[in-house]
């Protein structure tokens, strides 16, 4: 685990405050789990303090967010944006700022909805997808994306929800026979 964390947990949408009234806490032990668990060796063994924010927004930002970054003109459920400092050198004692992880409320509560998950797993799930992101994994090729999986489906047992992709594996398999 690294030296220090700065876990911020910054609310934009009112409504999250109803809909995961546990929201900070619940988002930072997500990322402590996350740590000890899956964080790569240079981060955990480095020594420095780590600084990372969780926002909880609506869609309305996230979609403005998508749509100046990353060209795509609609909201999306999380979007992950690495730390501006990636890649310079830093001065002694100075953190690590690893990014943002957001999450779009009512695209996060449609999906919990539609998926019978409770938005607080729903969204927990989205935080760890969008830290590992940010810790450099990826799912763009079927191999880095069953690793990534699986490192999603071992932390959220660790925090005691259920594996999101169990229906996804089922079709998979009904597929192939």
């Amino acid at each position: 685990m690294p030296l220090a964390f700065d876990i911020a947990v910054r609310i934009l949408d009112p409504a999250w405050r109803r809909l995961w009234p546990s929201a900070v806490g619940g988002a930072r032990g997500a990322v402590r789990t996350v740590f000890d668990m899956a964080a790569n060796r240079p981060l955990r063994d480095g020594g420095q303090a780590i600084e990372l924010t969780i926002v909880l927004a609506g869609d309305g930002e996230v979609r403005r967010l998508n749509r100046d970054y990353r060209g795509i003109d609609k909201p999306t459920n999380v979007l992950s944006f690495g730390g501006a400092g990636d890649g310079r050198r830093r001065m002694a004692g100075e953190p690590l700022i690893l990014g943002d992880v957001i999450l779009a409320r009512e695209t996060v509560a449609a999906e919990a909805a539609a998926q019978g998950k409770s938005i607080a797993d729903h969204a927990l799930h989205l935080v760890v997808h969008g830290l590992l992101h940010l810790l450099g994994h990826d799912h763009e090729v079927a191999r880095e994306a069953d690793a990534m999986e699986a490192l999603e489906i071992d932390v959220l047992a660790r925090l005691g929800i259920a594996n999101p992709y169990v229906a996804r594996a089922r079709r998979r398999a009904r597929r192939r026979a």
